[in-house]
């Protein structure tokens, strides 16, 4: 399940919560103040690696950007 973060609208407080992609959203209450009133907010990706940078394959071999083919080349 993907995990979403919101920001009460009412104390400012941000939170994660998991739930299915079309899951109803009317049941998220913030934990701090119980309120209904949020904003999804946009969250950043990561990925961890393990291995020194010469063991790493290129973005090539997953089927990524590579060969110049886009503008992050």
């Amino acid at each position: 399940m993907p995990i979403y973060t919101y920001k009460c609208e009412q104390c400012g407080a941000k939170y994660e919560i998991f739930h299915k992609v079309r899951e109803d959203e009317r049941a998220i209450v913030c934990p701090n103040c119980n309120s209904t009133a949020y904003r999804k907010v946009m969250s950043t990706t990561g990925f961890l690696s393990q291995g020194s940078s010469s063991e790493m394959s290129s973005s090539c071999d997953f089927g990524g950007c590579c060969g110049g083919s886009c503008s992050l080349n």
